[in-house]
């Protein structure tokens, strides 16, 4: 068997996948165009009511309708896509002979839009497709807009699903729900308040950094990755400061967009780690929202794993504007990583703990253990048993 730790990175085989992408202002214009190059013309439009409050969603039903496409719209979605909610979409889709999908919104449209694909072509409840690389077939024809700077989800292989009886999300792997265009507007994420604006930024802060530090990292993902850190840790605070004021700083939201585009892009080819297992945990049994999880969790795990990916961690702190000299001992290192990460956070007002969202001692062996079954786990940089993962939990509530 290959050690594939000290072997050459051109010896090691790596695949990479990823939708057809356009960005830029008025990318929403072009729906209806690429739903009709895709044989679209009756599609599910996945998207939330608070996106309809503001009129995106029907400013896109207008250019599906310019383009001869007729929409159905479902605006059913909770903040974490639950599995009793994609049966119903999935109902609904095929109910109103729909051809194709085009989801509006943050991760839940566009998760539960790729859960309405799974469930419909291979006619089984979607959570029995947990897993890597378990579903068959693929979906019908998805067109991916995003509203948030964060998720990634337009251009990943992940779909997220919350199982409502075991209270824990489900990762879902698998190249049959990427994307099939993804429509990056930068305007679309506009009307994110700063507090939405944190947690989907540091969200896609976490997915670079796990990508960077994970096994199946490649040259690729590494590029993409080490980018994305330098433009979140730049534009991020901009975009949260400028959240609240009169205008939208559309440089700022460009730069965020495209570093979660560059993220996702990272983490959909490289996988996650353990931040992410721990995340899908706790955002499962709290029906917490994921960015604020994984933002809670992310200098604790780094503390963790710094041994196992001691020069790529170097890496992460200097892209994110720490001066580590390169004769730093490891200890300092990592402090002034774990530093860097945090002094971000505080910038842009994440300064919670987990027990200030409801963690208890009590709930830490539950939490790890769903956590340690996660799929994410398979990348880490090094291993982490229940034990591991309930003293970092501990940790990042106060607990010890």
């Amino acid at each position: 068997m290959r050690n594939h730790s000290v072997e050459p990175w051109f010896t090691q085989l790596r695949k990479f996948v990823a939708p057809e992408m356009v960005f830029g202002l008025g990318a929403l214009e072009m729906a209806g165009r690429f739903a009709g190059n895709l044989r679209a013309s009756r599609v599910l439009v996945v998207s939330d009511a608070a996106l309809a409050g503001i009129s995106w969603v029907e400013r896109l039903l207008e250019v599906l309708a310019a383009a001869g496409v007729e929409a159905k719209p479902w605006l059913q979605v909770s903040a974490n896509p639950k599995d009793g909610e994609a049966a119903a979409a999935a109902e609904f889709y095929l109910q109103e002979g729909c051809e194709g999908i085009v989801a509006l919104g943050g991760g839940s449209p566009m998760d539960l839009a790729k859960a309405v694909g799974i469930i419909t072509s291979n006619q089984a409840p979607v959570l029995s497709f947990a897993g890597v690389d378990n579903v068959e077939k693929p979906g019908p024809p998805l067109i991916c807009l995003p509203t948030t700077a964060g998720t990634g989800a337009e251009v990943s292989q992940f779909a997220i699903i919350t199982d409502t009886a075991n209270r824990v999300k489900v990762a879902i792997v698998s190249k049959t729900v990427i994307p099939d265009v993804a429509l990056l507007d930068p305007e679309l994420t506009c009307t994110m308040g700063p507090e939405l604006t944190a947690h989907t930024g540091l969200d896609a802060l976490t997915h670079a950094v796990e990508a960077y530090v994970s096994n199946a990292h490649s040259p690729l993902t590494d590029m993409l990755a080490l980018e994305a850190m330098g433009r979140i840790a730049r534009w991020l605070p901009v975009a949260v400061q400028s959240a609240s004021g009169p205008a939208p700083h559309l440089e700022a939201r460009s730069e965020m967009l495209l570093a979660s585009l560059q993220a996702g892009m990272a983490f959909s080819n490289a996988i996650l780690g353990a931040v992410h297992a721990m995340a899908h945990s706790l955002g499962g049994y709290l029906d917490l929202p994921h960015g604020l999880c994984n933002a809670l969790l992310l200098d604790h795990v780094i503390l963790y794993n710094f041994s196992g990916a001691e020069a790529r961690y170097r890496a992460i702190g200097r892209a994110l504007g720490a001066h580590i000299p390169d004769d730093a001992p490891a200890d300092e290192a990592r402090e002034l990583v774990v530093a860097t990460v945090r002094q971000l956070k505080q910038t842009v007002g994440v300064t919670q703990s987990l027990a200030t969202l409801g963690v208890t001692p009590e709930s830490l062996d539950t939490l790890a253990g769903k956590a340690a079954q996660d799929p994410c786990m398979l990348t880490n940089p090094i291993p982490a048993d229940v034990q591991d993962l309930r003293r970092i939990f501990a940790k990042a509530a106060g607990f010890e």
